[in-house]
């Protein structure tokens, strides 16, 4: 008869050690990581959103940038120093620039020159603008708001250090924004050119922004490095004077760069001036 013992034992031999390889790994798994419910997966916030009035806004992340431009590389003095900048918490932007569609349902009005429901708004106020943000977010119970400046061209260079975030080949500037060059002598419609590396359109022309910030030509020079909100009001120039970014469809490519400060009265209204929204995440 055959015997079958030593085959047995043999067997049996494995498993055990088997088994014991086994607890060791998940006793080593422990050891590194704890225990499995201790750990769940965290998803953060969506790159992407569409809020209630079909507006698309882009998850723009912390961190850290230089704002403006060096000595001698500037084309103008309000663009000095160049600074380093830390942007400490994520927010969402429209991926596009305020369309008369979007304003038209907030606010029951379009006071724009050139008319069309997917161009930008413009010949708004930076009182219109920040009346908007207010009632949108009330809809929409989120806030929402203008950029701050370095908000602004933190989310234009999109970690770029050169004069517009595709580059420093002006050439290619038709390509990215409506300009003086391309516009035909209006605004466009939002999109239709290419976007940048943090899906922004029409960062860089169509119309320009309203900021948040008073404007001071030498603020610069005493900016807090971490989420500079800009001046006291009594620093901003004579007429309550706030800045505005990114160009418009009447600027030149040198007023299109990313460092480029504008600046408009609080009361004006013209057809080279919108805006983009902010929206702030929740906690």
């Amino acid at each position: 008869m055959q015997n079958w013992a030593a085959p047995r034992k043999k067997m049996l031999g494995l498993m055990i050690a088997g088994l014991a390889l086994f607890v060791v790994g998940c006793m080593f798994s422990y050891m590194l990581y704890g225990p499995a419910d201790e750990t769940p997966v965290v998803e953060g916030p969506p790159n992407k959103i569409t809020d209630g009035i079909g507006m698309r806004l882009v998850l723009i992340p912390a961190g850290d940038f230089f704002m403006g431009e060096f000595a001698g590389q500037s084309v103008f003095s309000d663009e000095e120093p160049r600074h380093r900048v830390t942007v400490t918490k994520p927010f969402y932007m429209g991926m596009y620039e305020v369309t008369q569609k979007e304003y038209m349902e907030i606010m029951g009005t379009n006071p724009s020159k050139f008319e069309g429901d997917s161009r930008p708004v413009e010949s708004v106020s930076w009182d219109d603008a920040r009346e908007f943000c207010r009632k949108l977010g009330t809809k929409e119970n989120v806030i929402y708001r203008l950029p701050t400046e370095a908000e602004w061209e933190y989310a234009c260079r999109a970690g770029s250090t050169h004069s517009w975030h595709f580059g420093n080949d002006v050439d290619m500037l038709g390509d990215y924004a409506w300009s003086v060059k391309n516009a035909g002598g209006s605004t466009n419609d939002v999109g239709r050119l290419k976007r940048n590396q943090f899906g922004l359109f029409d960062i860089h022309g169509n119309v320009s922004e309203w900021c948040r910030d008073w404007f001071h030509s030498e603020y610069y020079s005493e900016s807090p490095r971490a989420d500079p909100q800009g001046p006291r009001k009594e620093h901003a120039g004579p007429g309550d004077v706030y800045v505005t970014r990114g160009g418009s469809w009447e600027s030149s490519a040198a007023t299109c760069r990313s460092a480029y400060r504008g600046t408009n009265g609080m009361k004006a209204s013209t057809s080279q001036t919108g805006f983009r929204v902010v929206r702030v995440l929740r906690n």
